[in-house]
C-alpha cells in the first residue's frame, strides 16, 4: 500500500499589522488623487485627528508628513523607476496600488528607513488597504526597486544631459519636462542656475509668519516662539521664520489673528505696493483678488496706520469669508465683498492703490504644493491668460490718475508675468492703457538679485521665497 505524501502544515493566518502613520499617508495620497485636493489642506486635519490617539506622537506626525510630501514631490521620478519594475504599463496599475508603491519607493529611495523595514511596512500597508493578493504584487515590485539606490536608478532612467538636458533635469529633479523648460526660460543662464532652482523646489519650505503692523510685532512673535525656535525674516521687517516643526497655531498672536502665516515673498509684494509713491491723495486702497486674505490683512494693517481704508474683493464667496476672517480685528476701516474683479462693483478711478494677485498656474509655489507640478498642463496657461489680462485692465481702470497698480502672480512663467503686462499696456486684445512702469526694485531694499527691472521676479533658490512676480504701474491718463 503506497504511502500518501505528507501535506505541509499551512501557516496560520496572520492579521495585517495596522500602522497609523502609513495608513494616514495613504489616505492623504488618495484624497489628492481622487479629489484633486492639495496636501497642505488635506494633511493638517488628518494629523489633528491622529493626534487624538495617545500613541501618535510628534515623530509620527513628522514621518507621515515626509511620506506624503516626499511621495508627491518625487512622483514623476518614482513613476519612471516603477515603470521599470512592473510587467505592464504603469497606467494599468490601479491608482490605490500605485499610491502604496510610491510610498514604498519613497521610503526605499528618499529616506533613511532600512530596506527590509521599508519593504515590510509597505507590504503590511498593502495587506490592510488592498488585501493579501495585491500585497504580493507590492512585495515583488518593491524588491526590484530595492535593487538600486536613487542615484543608481537615475543613471538607468534619465537620459544623459548632453542628449536631452530638459528631460534629464526633469527626471533627476522630479519636474515635468515642460515645467523645466518654462522655468529655464524665465531664469535664463546655464545649467547651474536651473539646477539650483529645481533643487530649491524640492526642499521643504520654512514656515514664515507675518506680524501685522499695529497689531503685533516681530519681537512678540520671537518671544512667543522661543529664542531657539524662530529667527527674524530675511527681507521683510514684519517676518519671522519658524524652526522646522514649529506650530504657528500654538502662538497666541497667530491664534488671535494679530499675526498670520505668510511667505516672505508675498509680504514683499504687499509692502512694495504700499510704499510705492503716488501723486495726490492716499486714502482708498483695493485688493481685487483678495482670497484667502494674507496680503489683504497686511495691506489693511498698513492702510490703518495711514488713515486709509481697504476694500478687499474676492469672487468666490467661501474665499471671501476667509478674507473676512483674516481681517477681523483690524483697527482701521475696511470692507470685504464677494465680487468679480472683471466686472467691478466699484466706480472707475476710485482708488489710490490697487493690488491684483491674479489666479495662475502656481509654478512659483511648487515647494508648498508639490502635487501641482504633476497636475498642471501647458494648456493651462491659455486658460488663465484672458482672465489675467482682464483683471489687470480693470485694476488700471479702478485706480485714479497718479495712483499705482500692483500686478502680482505666484508664477515665474513669462506667459503669466511680463507678457501679460506688455499686452495690456500696448492694447493687445483691448484698448491701450495710459500707464507707465514704476521700478519695483528700490521698494524691496536690501533684497539682492532683483534683475534689470522695472519689474521684480523673486526666486526660491536666490531669496528663499516663493517665486513671486510683481509689476508696478502708475496710471497716467
Amino acid at each position: 500500500m503506497s504511502q500518501q505524501p505528507r501535506r505541509r502544515p499551512s501557516k496560520p493566518y496572520r492579521r495585517p499589522q495596522k500602522d497609523p502613520v502609513r495608513i494616514l499617508a495613504f489616505e492623504a495620497l488618495r484624497a489628492v488623487d481622487e479629489r484633486d485636493a492639495y496636501a497642505n489642506l488635506v494633511l493638517p486635519p488628518l494629523l489633528r485627528k491622529a493626534r487624538e490617539h495617545e500613541d501618535f506622537d510628534t515623530r509620527d506626525a513628522a514621518l507621515a508628513t515626509e511620506l506624503v510630501y516626499g511621495s508627491l514631490r518625487w512622483q514623476g521620478t518614482y513613476d519612471a523607476i516603477l515603470a521599470q519594475c512592473v510587467d505592464r504599463p504603469l497606467r494599468e496599475v490601479d491608482p490605490p496600488v500605485l499610491d502604496v508603491l510610491t510610498l514604498g519607493a519613497h521610503q526605499l529611495l528618499g529616506t533613511r528607513i532600512p530596506t527590509h523595514a521599508a519593504v515590510s511596512a509597505s507590504v503590511e500597508l498593502a495587506r490592510v488597504v488592498l488585501g493579501d493578493g495585491r500585497a504580493k504584487f507590492v512585495n515583488a515590485v518593491l524588491r526590484k526597486v530595492a535593487a538600486h539606490d536613487l542615484d543608481g536608478w537615475l543613471e538607468r532612467v534619465a537620459p544623459p544631459y548632453d542628449e536631452d538636458p530638459e528631460e534629464h533635469l526633469g527626471i533627476v529633479h522630479a519636474h515635468p519636462r515642460w515645467v523645466v523648460s518654462a522655468l529655464w526660460d524665465a531664469l535664463g543662464g546655464g545649467r547651474a542656475g536651473i539646477e539650483d532652482l529645481l533643487e530649491a523646489d524640492n526642499e521643504r519650505p520654512e514656515v514664515t509668519l507675518v506680524a501685522r503692523p499695529g497689531r503685533s510685532t516681530t519681537d512678540e512673535l520671537l518671544a512667543a516662539a522661543g529664542e531657539d525656535s524662530a529667527l527674524p525674516g530675511r527681507w521683510s521687517p514684519y517676518a519671522v521664520r519658524l524652526a522646522e516643526g514649529g506650530e504657528p497655531g500654538a502662538l497666541d498672536p497667530v491664534r488671535e489673528g494679530r499675526a498670520g502665516v505668510q511667505d516672505e515673498g508675498s509680504q514683499l509684494v504687499a509692502l512694495a505696493l504700499a510704499n510705492a509713491p503716488v501723486e495726490g491723495t492716499d486714502r482708498a486702497w483695493l485688493d481685487g483678488c483678495a482670497g484667502p486674505g494674507g496680503k489683504a490683512a497686511l495691506l489693511a494693517a498698513l492702510a490703518a496706520q495711514r488713515g486709509a481704508a481697504l476694500l478687499a474683493s474676492e469672487k468666490q464667496p467661501h474665499r471671501a469669508r476667509l478674507v473676512a476672517r483674516a481681517l477681523d480685528g483690524n483697527p482701521g476701516p475696511y470692507a470685504v465683498i464677494a465680487a468679480d474683479g472683471t466686472r467691478p462693483a466699484w466706480r472707475a478711478g476710485a482708488f489710490d492703490r490697487v493690488l491684483v494677485d491674479v489666479p495662475c498656474t502656481g509654478l512659483g509655489a511648487l515647494r508648498r504644493r508639490p502635487e501641482a507640478r504633476w497636475r498642471r498642463r501647458p494648456e493651462d496657461l491659455d486658460g488663465f491668460a484672458p482672465l489675467q489680462r482682464e483683471l489687470l485692465r480693470q485694476a488700471l481702470a479702478a485706480v485714479r490718475v497718479g495712483g499705482v497698480v500692483g500686478y502680482a502672480t505666484c508664477s515665474p512663467h513669462p506667459a503669466e508675468t511680463r507678457a501679460v503686462v506688455d499686452d495690456v499696456l500696448k492694447g493687445r486684445g483691448g484698448a491701450p492703457v495710459a500707464a507707465e512702469w514704476v521700478d519695483a526694485r528700490p521698494l524691496m531694499p536690501d533684497v539682492p538679485a532683483l534683475g534689470d527691472g522695472p519689474d521684480v521676479q523673486l526666486w526660491p533658490h536666490l531669496h528663499g521665497t516663493d517665486a513671486m512676480y510683481l509689476a508696478l504701474l502708475r496710471r497716467t491718463g
